[in-house]
């Protein structure tokens, strides 16, 4: 059921290589990758409109690696109860959203080797299945562009993933985006400092942008 692609190439030093166009929501999801490996033709590969029954995940550092699969009706059923009944507030929705990433990632790791990735880059440098934050903010995407096309988010939309740090002295970061349909207000879904299977923290993307990190 289960097949990954193995796309050769150079992690970056940072977290990404340019800033991600920002709009309304992405139609289709595309890898964000290194030069070298932009140019192979096996990026075709990985799945621009996820589903729960076929979508892929980057892992590697910056897509390095693809893997493409599915869920199973049980699984997938896991995931929708965490919307039933659908919350009465938005933030109650981000709540769910937090808890479904986090399934997501365990159901996942178990599937494709990455159930060990760590929080940050250091703690797993050169281990199997360890993602940077480029990873990170591309499967938060695909998790939530699947529960966005289930229509079990009611509050939020799915927007670009956006990035920080490109044009100053900061190490690139990547993240993925959600947008609040009451106010327009758009929250960074940022897994990326916590190790895989962890709820990952949701907070307004200008405070994000501002250089957040979570309080050690």
């Amino acid at each position: 059921m289960l097949s990954a692609t193995v796309l050769a190439g150079y992690p970056l030093a940072g977290c990404g290589s340019a800033p991600v166009a920002e709009g309304h929501h992405a139609p289709a999801i595309i890898p964000i990758r290194n030069a070298r490996d932009f140019m192979d033709m096996r990026e075709s590969l990985f799945i621009a409109h996820p589903e729960p029954g076929a979508f892929s995940i980057c892992y590697g550092h910056t897509c390095r690696h693809f893997a493409m699969l599915g869920l199973d009706d049980v699984e997938w059923g896991e995931v929708k109860r965490l919307f039933a009944p659908y919350a009465g507030t938005p933030a109650g929705e981000r709540e769910a959203i937090r808890a479904a990433i986090a399934l997501l990632e365990n159901i996942v790791g178990r599937k494709t080797g990455t159930a060990a990735d760590r929080g940050e880059n250091m703690a797993g440098l050169g281990q199997d299945g360890q993602m940077d934050c480029v990873d990170e903010a591309t499967n938060t995407t695909v998790y939530l562009t699947m529960l966005q096309k289930e229509k079990l988010l009611k509050w939020h939309l799915v927007d670009y993933r956006t990035s920080r740090g490109i044009t100053s002295l900061e190490v690139p970061h990547f993240t993925a985006v959600i947008r609040e349909f009451e106010n327009n207000r758009r929250y960074a879904v940022d897994s990326w400092f916590l190790d895989n299977g962890e709820p990952p923290f949701i907070l307004p993307l200008d405070e994000w942008k501002s250089g957040w990190r979570p309080a050690p």
